[in-house]
């Protein structure tokens, strides 16, 4: 899937083409409104900055809208009520504030795509003996398969394609049980005993306490 993202800071642009870059998801960068313009035709989805440099990103908005249905998500530091209802009304199919977590804005895309009927497609994700097929829903671990229920994957597959960093608790929620209710997350530790005693490798899902989970990258 090809996403267009259009942001003028080049450290924010390149930060998020490498995350979304390891979820297998190709990253075209538009620096300014008329660029993105150009570019629209050729994105299964588009990631809009508010602020750029030569037009506001309503005016960018409205005009793709006005030929095209592609899906676009904005993602701005604009916070008000009036900037959320404006994009909506522009033809923005979703909001997401900065800062936000990578996990976060993958849900979000998820989303947005499943509501359009084209859904994600991922590639393999592969962290050490760990292999995980998100087109197949497969996994195995050291060659062995593991017998992961939906939830279960959907989880190993969000810690995988993190690996070495901390998930929130609440982007986890949010990702795999789209709610950011905080009592459910006992349902969140069950699964993850759940994965550790599939792995037997109690240690590979490590608890950061106050905070969320990380997978091992070694070891």
């Amino acid at each position: 899937m090809r996403v267009l993202l259009v942001e003028d800071d080049d450290a924010v642009a390149d930060a998020l083409r490498a995350a979304l870059g390891r979820v297998g998801l190709a990253v075209d960068r538009a620096a300014d409104a008329e660029e993105g313009w150009r570019k629209h035709d050729h994105a299964s989805l588009v990631l809009l900055d508010m602020g750029l440099p030569d037009s506001d990103g309503l005016a960018l908005a409205r005009r793709i809208r006005a030929t095209s249905e592609v899906p676009i998500i904005a993602v701005t530091a604009r916070r008000s009520e009036a900037s959320v209802v404006a994009a909506l009304q522009c033809g923005v199919d979703d909001y997401v504030t900065k800062p936000y977590s990578t996990q976060i804005l993958l849900a979000r895309i998820d989303a947005v795509m499943r509501r359009a009927g084209r859904g994600l497609a991922f590639t393999d994700v592969r962290v050490g003996d760990l292999v995980l097929e998100p087109d197949e829903q497969r996994a195995t671990y050291a060659g062995t398969p593991l017998d992961l229920s939906p939830k279960e994957f959907a989880l190993m597959l969000v810690l995988a394609q993190s690996a070495g960093h901390v998930v929130s608790r609440a982007a986890l929620m949010e990702r795999i049980w789209q709610t950011t209710w905080v009592g459910g997350s006992r349902t969140l530790d069950v699964h993850v005993a759940s994965l550790r005693a599939k792995l037997g490798r109690a240690d590979l899902i490590e608890t950061v306490r106050g905070t969320g989970y990380r997978l091992r990258t070694s070891g």
